[in-house]
């Protein structure tokens, strides 16, 4: 779906000018995510000989269609940072919800910064249920920031 300069900006607005997800202060740099996931389906644009084309080293893609077109709604769109929306990809927030959940783990079995800051104590681990910033949001906080 294409926004409008307008309903780009309804969008950002919509949970105070912050990430529905993580609730940071949104800069320029900000995407419009579908909250249900639209994924879009590409092939790789070829020459005449039947090769992929490449520009500025990456293959070039086009569209051919999206899954869940459905929801490709400005009603379905919230604002999110762009790590958040990285993270998500196209999953829908309940495996959003496993993946970050799943970081401490990751981060005990893999980065050894992670483990020598606990060590000392500069990190706390906390078993807290993710909770998305828009859970717990409401029109009022809109309104008055």
């Amino acid at each position: 779906m294409k926004l409008t300069p307008t309903q780009r900006e309804e969008i950002r607005m919509k949970y105070g000018g912050r990430c529905a997800y993580c609730g940071c202060e949104l800069g320029q740099r900000w995407h419009a995510d579908h909250l249900w996931p639209v994924q879009r389906d590409y092939e790789w644009v070829r020459d005449e000989n039947g090769r992929v084309i490449f520009v500025n080293g990456q293959p070039k893609k086009r569209c051919i269609g999206l899954a869940n077109a459905q929801w490709d709604t400005f009603e379905n769109m919230m604002p999110a940072c762009p790590s958040c929306n990285t993270i998500k990809g196209s999953n829908y927030l309940g495996r959003f919800r496993e993946i970050i959940a799943g970081f401490i783990t990751s981060l005990n079995r893999d980065s050894t910064q992670y483990k020598f800051a606990k060590r000392y104590g500069l990190v706390k681990e906390t078993e807290i249920e993710v909770k998305f910033y828009f859970e717990g949001f409401n029109d009022s906080q809109a309104k008055h920031g």
